[in-house]
């Protein structure tokens, strides 16, 4: 159960809170425990923050693309290393990696996120 849960977490999770029109509270409760900590480069998000979060992203993103390298399951943790790309209505392109060490609930959500992003590239469109 928990392999499905991480791979929707780190598949679907970002697509339905970054792109989608679903209301971003009902996202974020799907996925993750009402006393979630996440901590993200040092700085902690709880729920409140983890919605707050999905309208700039909502506003920004255009297209996102997720390449997972690499994902280690044991128990109620998880961790993963992968690429986000994600393209926005400026067309900028950013592409990030991601460290993430994730702790689930009983129920399959998270309960816990502590990660680290480094951006790789940031590009602008070319003038024409």
């Amino acid at each position: 159960m928990l392999d499905r849960a991480f791979h929707d977490f780190l598949t679907r999770l970002p697509r339905e809170l970054g792109l989608g029109t679903e209301d971003a509270a009902q996202v974020v409760d799907r996925y993750y425990t009402p006393d979630i900590t996440y901590r993200n480069d040092g700085v902690t998000l709880d729920r409140d923050r983890l919605i707050a979060h999905a309208a700039p992203a909502r506003k920004n993103a255009r297209e996102l693309h997720l390449q997972v390298h690499d994902t280690v399951i044991q128990g109620e943790r998880a961790a993963a290393r992968y690429t986000l790309r994600v393209r926005t209505r400026k067309d900028k392109t950013l592409e990030i990696e991601v460290c993430l060490f994730a702790t689930f609930a009983p129920d399959g959500r998270v309960r816990r996120v502590d990660s680290t992003t480094r951006t790789v590239t940031e590009k602008s469109p070319e003038p024409s």
